[in-house]
């Protein structure tokens, strides 16, 4: 079986650094990482070209989707590929926060999951290739044995 492919794809650059903690917390479970630019609202054929590529191949993947403000780009790579899509929309204060709406609300047909966490949205990329790939299932436990030993190493020491 080929190593799983984590597709990490961000509306604009300005996204890079929240793409680039994903990135790392992917490899830590040994999953490769592509990192991609496209807008669904400002280059659709661009975004739709990058997908049509992943999807022609048939190696195991997950897309992880990073656009804030009206997050179209998670539902429009949902739409567009067999393959599980995590949205993890970077960090907002705007409008109270509220911008993360437009990452809950999908159209029917439409499943994305939702991770704000970096970190987690990795460890939810490892759990899925988990299902079927024996070595990413033994990442995952392996990183919860070593959060769950933090947790007793503290406890111990207060």
């Amino acid at each position: 079986m080929s190593k799983p492919l984590v597709v990490i794809l961000m509306g604009s650059k300005a996204d890079l650094e929240h793409c680039q903690k994903i990135s790392e917390a992917c490899k830590g479970y040994g999953l490769e990482t592509v990192l991609r630019i496209a807008s669904a609202h400002k280059t659709p054929e661009h975004a739709l070209s990058i997908l049509k590529e992943y999807e022609a191949n048939e190696r195991p993947k997950v897309y992880v989707t990073v656009a804030g403000r009206s997050n179209a780009l998670s539902g429009f790579t949902d739409g567009n590929v067999s393959a599980p899509v995590i949205a993890c929309p970077p960090p907002s204060d705007s409008f109270g926060g509220a911008d993360i709406f437009s990452s809950l609300r999908m159209p029917s047909g439409i499943a994305t999951a939702v991770v704000l966490e970096p970190v987690n949205a990795a460890l939810l990329a490892a759990k899925i290739f988990g299902v079927a790939n024996v070595e990413a299932r033994e990442q995952v436990k392996a990183s919860q044995r070593r959060a769950a030993e933090k947790i007793i190493g503290d406890d111990a020491s207060v």
